[in-house]
C-alpha cells in the first residue's frame, strides 16, 4: 500500500525498508535502544511497517510498525521521523496512513508513549492504564 503527499512517499512495501538505518534509528531511542539488530529484523518481518521516504532520492527519513491479527487488534510501535524533517507534519501523516490502513481502522488500537501523548490523543488515542508482563532476563 501506498501514499504520495509532496515529494514523500509513505509505503507498506517490505523491500523499501532501508534496514540499517531503521536499526540505527531505533538504537537512538528510549524504548528500542537494547535491542539486538536480529530482533529488530525478527520483529519487522512479522509485523506491518511503514517506511517515509523522500520520492525523488528513496531515502528514508520515517518509521512506524504495526502488529496485528488484521480483524480485532492492533499495537502500533517503533514510530519515529528523523530530526531533520521533523516540524514538517510529517509524523501526522504517517500516523494518518498509519490509522487508515484496513487492520488498523476497524481493530482495537493500543501504543505506548512515554513523550508523544498530545500527538496520538489527535488521532484518538486516549490515555489508560494497560497491564504489562516483560520477559525474564
Amino acid at each position: 500500500m501506498n501514499y504520495e503527499r509532496d515529494s514523500f512517499l509513505i509505503s507498506t512495501e517490505q523491500e523499501l525498508l532501508d534496514v540499517d538505518f531503521i536499526w540505527r534509528s531505533l538504537n537512538g531511542t528510549y524504548w528500542a535502544k537494547d535491542r539486538s539488530r536480529g530482533t529488530i529484523d525478527e520483529s519487522m518481518r512479522n509485523s506491518i511497517c511503514f517506511g517515509l521516504y523522500d520520492k525523488d532520492t528513496g531515502r528514508q527519513m520515517g518509521f512506524a510498525r504495526v502488529v496485528s491479527d488484521h480483524a480485532t487488534f492492533s499495537w502500533i510501535c517503533d514510530v519515529f521521523v528523523e530530526e531533520e524533517f521533523r516540524k514538517r507534519g510529517l509524523g501526522k501523516w504517517l500516523l494518518e496512513c498509519v490509522t487508515a490502513h484496513p487492520s488498523v481502522k476497524n481493530s482495537r488500537s493500543f501504543l505506548g508513549t512515554a513523550d508523544a501523548h498530545g500527538l496520538y490523543e489527535k488521532f484518538g488515542y486516549k490515555r489508560s492504564e494497560l497491564m504489562r508482563r516483560l520477559p525474564n532476563p
